[in-house]
């Protein structure tokens, strides 16, 4: 029965020019893969998380860098201030100001205390 209702869907005819994008939307057969990733933004959050402690995970090894982020450019370069560096979990030391490229952020995060909820 759900497989009818596709084919009913992708055979019926719709008018583009004049359809809305919800119409468009319910007339194009998607498949569940599709349908569970959905590509987010990042922009927006980083924007968010500046000015507030974060963690970034480099590509490389096990190399973390936690610091107060100062500032985003437009090709998600990071500047982070007072960082510390910590590798295979160990702290190395304090760096200070700390500029990372792009390129080599695994990924990025609030600080725990930051977005750890209140009891």
């Amino acid at each position: 029965m759900e497989n009818e209702k596709y084919q009913q869907l992708a055979t019926s005819s719709i008018d583009t020019d004049t359809a809305s994008a919800a119409d468009l939307a319910l007339h194009t057969p998607v498949s569940a893969a599709a349908m569970s990733f959905m590509p987010v933004n990042p922009r927006p959050m980083l924007q968010d998380l500046v000015g507030k402690p974060v963690s970034v995970r480099l590509k490389w090894g096990e190399t973390e860098y936690k610091g107060a982020l100062v500032s985003i450019d437009s090709y998600m370069n990071l500047q982070l201030s007072d960082t510390e560096e910590f590798i295979d979990g160990e702290s190395t030391g304090q760096l200070g100001q700390v500029l990372i490229r792009c390129n080599n952020v695994l990924w990025i995060r609030g600080d725990e205390r930051d977005t750890k909820m209140e009891d």
